[in-house]
């Protein structure tokens, strides 16, 4: 009789074993660059929500109460940190007191950073490098949370980090490619400080790095000033910022005779809608790469 408790037992222990590994883990990611992130490394292993979708600006950005229940229930919350998610940092740092909650811009160096006075600029998915090693802190809290994957989830970021690595490289030569005049990138708010610096681009925002931050009649002009010139042919509209702002700014310049057009939308705070190739955080930097240089090359004869 104590042969056949013991043998159940053991049953139950494998059964119970097995639930647990099968069983994928729920996690939450705030922005949906974050949310591809943990997408391609765990794959079928974790069951994924992000929280904010296409057109969203997470400087912005306040929980619902649909949020508050997804948050409640994960077992693993990643964001980005360096107060991108400015209006929910209260949010998780309660989170963080009864479950793993993790910045993936945590682990990165002060000096692989840029800062402003105190304030460090959160945008960094725009240097493919510095998303490498965001990858590779997520590989880490998913092996540390799911060990029995573990080989799984290094199998996907080994893959994962081969696609981001031939897609910097890439974006060094799309940039390369356009004359050192033409590269000058004007968008609605200063979120592309980590591409300028990765990919040698000159570049300047009507706002500061949080859409929170206000500007005025000074900043236009400084900008109408810098367009003219340089006869910069094109400005950049942005998915997740109100595009009024850079309108009246294209009208502007037209009045004192230079012609500016709005080069195309680019995804700076959220991506593009799901299915869609910029839909992925690979998907969109190449949307971005490739509408910047279509455009600045217009000025090329000029």
């Amino acid at each position: 009789m104590q042969n056949a408790i013991q043998f159940l037992s053991g049953l139950l222990l494998l059964f119970v074993s097995w639930v647990s590994s099968a069983s994928p883990i729920n996690v939450v990611a705030t922005t949906g660059m974050i949310g591809d992130l943990v997408h391609e490394i765990g794959q079928d292993k974790v069951k994924l929500s992000t929280l904010m979708e296409t057109g969203v600006d997470p400087h912005l950005y306040k929980a619902t109460h649909g949020d508050m229940r997804r948050l409640q229930q994960a077992d693993l919350i990643f964001y980005n940190g360096l107060h991108l998610e400015g209006k929910m940092q209260s949010i998780l740092t309660k989170m963080a007191r009864f479950k793993p909650v993790f910045a993936v811009s945590e682990k990165l160096s002060k000096a692989s950073l840029i800062h402003y006075g105190s304030v460090s600029d959160p945008h960094i998915w725009f240097d493919v490098s510095l998303w490498q090693q965001a990858a590779t802190q997520v590989l880490s809290k998913l092996v540390e949370m799911d060990a029995a994957n573990q080989g799984a989830y290094r199998a996907n970021a080994q893959r994962y980090q081969q696609q981001l690595s031939s897609l910097h490289q890439w974006v060094q030569m799309q940039i390369e490619g356009l004359p050192k005049s033409k590269r000058v990138l004007i968008t609605a708010h200063d979120a592309f400080g980590y591409f300028g610096r990765a990919y040698g681009m000159e570049v300047h925002g009507l706002q500061g790095i949080s859409t929170v931050s206000e500007f005025g009649l000074h900043d236009i002009q400084q900008l109408k000033q810098l367009i003219v010139e340089r006869k910069i042919p094109a400005v950049f509209v942005e998915s997740s910022v109100p595009k009024k702002f850079l309108r009246a700014l294209v009208a502007g310049v037209a009045d004192s005779g230079h012609e500016l057009t709005i080069g195309g939308e680019l995804y700076s705070d959220a991506m593009g809608l799901k299915g869609t190739p910029a839909g992925t955080y690979i998907g969109m930097v190449k949307h971005n790469v490739t509408t910047i240089v279509s455009a600045l090359k217009r000025g090329e004869a000029e």
